[in-house]
């Protein structure tokens, strides 16, 4: 059995093989398969999961539905290991987020193989594990996401992307086509919001549609004369859901499958309000009642108790602060009496899941570098009814959190430093760490966590060949004399008696936080696998180490944090003999961008930097950005009413102390930090004659998602680290 003060530090490991492993690579990176939520079946004996394929060839990424048995896995704690071969179903067509029937006897997914995104259903073989046909659900004009299945069987509920004034199909077809033929690709806003993340919202908003679910077919027959017409349960002028970047549905259907739930926000200005709101609509038509009013800050993922008593769901309490502590709250439906399950603790909850008998929800919370999951109880333990037992019950990097119907076992994804996302079980029962805040209650710090196995391996042929490096973690004194935590990564073949060149990364957010956790997008094993010794810091902002921690960037974009990150590299090259300080580059996006460009004007210990997608000057981002409540929050207020924070840290006004080479990239379709920050950087550092380079994107938003334009980054980023500090750079007298 492991204890929590050690297990924060547990990784995921790769079993050993005899034959000899080789750096990881980039075509190893896209090798790997991208695993994706568990769904556990009704009868619990199978779970469902997507995973990507990527063809770098083709410049393409294919999710395909996965299946794995989940029998004997509730027994982990027997010391089992995998407990069956997972496989992919529908090899022949495209397919991403399963949702299973209430029956079992058929999954719902959503797939482009007609149509664009549009949903189909699977009739499943439960004994065999087969799929013995698919059916297309939907064809609709401006297509369909999100699908899932009322508790009840009846009805399904989907999202789409429609033009709020249109009444049916037809109207949204036909708009469709209009702007797609039309020789004019002009548009007109008349608010705030009118772009967001990469995409012009062009007049379209995302609503909820209902459809009633077909009756089994017979034999031979398919699904397309028993579909009605869906219904908008969500009309209006407003997103319903609102936007998300991925995580647990904004929507949500009652036990008896009377009833939806879902998150809109219906103030006047979107742009500068975090503001969401849980609403109630009946599924067979009615009124919409807004549920959370009177909380001006931001409430999301509903989730109905099996009971039907309880609406669980997270919520803010700082309006239009986007990183203000998500807490776990519970909504009795009867009396409209609200309850924070989470009053205390001090950390964010994540995803989070019901136990059959009501009586407790399973979440997972970060926790230092890691994502724990917990338990609490949902009947308060004392009599003025405002506390509520919780207990830490499974160490890692979890998310995804899903239980089997009988309520034993435990389905989640993991991901570690060395290991993409898999699927892993654990028992539900156990009694794990008694955890009030978040920390073990003191005097139980002899508690154990439970045991959990992996449920697939999907990766480890792949992984088993490839010389990955546990990080090392190290705590030293930053800012207002707090404890700060920094993380490292060491190349493959390390020798601590050579000396090693350093890639300094600095996180984005700027609430995020480096972890135990796995990126295609800035992987320190990649970053480490050339050579390099990987540096992190967790500086003031950071996620992980409770709120206070984190509110206190709120206005001090380049003091604390910069301090942070300049104390613990001190620290560390003083620490760690094998670390070459004379040859350092520091590499950041987003915030990360942000802070590498004021480094830039701050320090010269660096001998080269790269900043993507960062902010360059404050007082044009603001201007330029889509969510305005981010910039309005951080830099409190807007340039106009309070000039003074936002030219105190903005980068351009130290560009007389410019003198580091430079990396600049950015995307075309960044609407969170717009092009023009990166242009505005390349142009000064031109015109002060730094050595300095730019990677356009114009295809690309905040993040390079094409596997051909990743290649580039990594391939650009490297050859230019390596030009300043790297073996390029020993042998030409930099």
């Amino acid at each position: 059995m492991r204890r929590l003060v050690i297990v924060l530090a547990v990784l995921l490991t790769v079993p050993a093989f005899s034959q000899a492993k080789h750096p990881f690579t980039f075509e190893d990176m896209m090798t790997l398969k991208r695993v994706g939520e568990p769904v556990p079946s009704p009868d619990g004996k199978w779970v469902l999961f997507s995973a990507v394929d990527v063809d770098l060839a083709a410049n393409t990424k294919t999710p395909h539905v996965w299946i794995v048995p989940l029998a004997g896995v509730s027994h982990v704690s027997a010391g089992l290991g995998n407990m069956g071969e997972e496989r992919k179903l529908m090899a022949e067509q495209d397919a991403d987020r399963p949702r299973w029937a209430p029956d079992g006897k058929r999954f719902l997914f959503v797939s482009t193989k007609e149509d664009g995104s549009q949903i189909w259903i699977a009739d499943f073989d439960g004994a065999a594990g087969t799929v013995t046909g698919v059916h297309k659900l939907t064809s609709i004009a401006a297509e369909a996401s999100g699908p899932i299945w009322s508790p009840d069987g009846r009805n399904i509920a989907f999202t789409s992307d429609v033009y709020p004034e249109c009444q049916d199909e037809a109207c949204n077809k036909r708009k469709l086509d209009e702007a797609a033929k039309s020789p004019v690709k002009a548009l007109i806003f008349t608010r705030l919001l009118y772009r967001h993340w990469n995409v012009y919202k062009e007049g379209k908003r995302t609503h909820i549609f209902v459809i009633p679910a077909p009756t089994l077919p017979k034999t031979g027959e398919g699904l397309g004369t028993q579909v009605s017409v869906p219904r908008d349960l969500t009309p209006g002028d407003y997103d319903s859901p609102v936007f998300s970047l991925g995580g647990q549905d904004n929507y949500a259907f009652s036990p008896d499958g009377q009833e939806l739930c879902y998150v809109s926000n219906h103030d006047k200005l979107e742009a500068a309000s975090t503001n969401n709101d849980l609403w109630i609509v009946p599924v067979n038509g009615g009124t919409a009642k807004n549920i959370t009013a009177d909380n001006p800050a931001g409430d999301s993922t509903p989730l109905y108790s099996p009971d039907g008593r309880y609406i669980a769901y997270r919520a803010q309490f700082r309006p239009g602060y986007e990183s203000d502590r998500s807490r776990l709250m519970l909504y009795d439906r009867k009396s409209g009496e609200r309850k924070d399950l989470t009053e205390g603790f001090d950390h964010w909850v994540g995803s989070f899941v019901w136990m059959p008998d009501s009586k407790a929800i399973v979440f997972s919370a970060d926790h230092k570098a890691h994502a724990l999951i917990y338990v609490v109880q949902t009947e308060p333990s004392d009599r003025a009814g405002a506390k509520f037992l919780r207990r830490a019950l499974v160490a890692g990097y979890n998310d995804d959190l899903a239980v089997t119907p009988d309520g034993k076992t435990l389905v989640f994804s993991r991901m570690s430093i060395v290991a993409p996302n898999e699927i892993y079980a654990s028992d539900a029962a156990g009694d794990g760490c008694p955890a009030t805040t978040g920390d073990v209650d003191p005097g139980n710090e002899n508690c154990s966590l439970n045991p959990n196995r992996a449920v697939t391996r999907v990766n480890e042929p792949l992984l088993s060949q490839i010389s990955l490096s546990k990080y090392d973690s190290f705590w030293f004194t930053g800012a207002h004399g707090d404890k700060v935590e920094g993380l490292m990564v060491k190349p493959p073949n390390f020798d601590p008696k050579q000396k090693y060149p350093v890639k300094f990364l600095v996180h984005g957010g700027p609430q995020g936080a480096w972890g135990d956790d796995w990126s295609y997008r800035w992987n320190p094993e990649l970053f480490a696998a050339n050579g390099y010794v990987v540096i992190m810091i967790n500086f003031h902002g950071s996620t992980g180490y409770g709120q206070k921690f984190i509110d206190a960037i709120n206005g001090d974009w380049g003091g604390a944090p910069f301090e942070d990150l300049m104390l613990g590299l001190d620290y560390a090259e003083k620490a760690y003999s094998f670390i070459d300080k004379d040859r350092e580059c520091a590499l950041g996006a987003s915030y990360g961008g942000y802070m590498v460009n004021w480094i830039l004007g701050h320090t010269n210990r660096f001998k080269c930097i790269v900043s993507h997608d960062g902010m360059f000057n404050t007082e044009s981002a603001w201007g330029t950005t889509e969510e305005l409540w981010f910039n309005e929050w951080e830099f409190k207020g807007t340039p106009y009413t309070n000039r003074e924070v936002y030219r105190k840290w903005s980068p351009h006004l130290s560009a007389t102390s410019f003198k580091t080479p430079t990396l600049v990239i950015h995307g075309q379709k960044d609407y969170r930090l717009d092009v023009s920050e990166g242009f505005q950087l390349f142009t000064t550092l031109q015109r002060l004659n730094i050595p300095s380079k730019m990677l356009y994107f114009p295809d690309e938003g905040h993040w390079v998602l094409k596997p051909q334009n990743s290649r580039l980054w990594y391939q650009t980023v490297n050859d230019w680290v390596d030009q300043w500090v790297g073996k390029q750079a020993l042998g030409s007298g930099h």
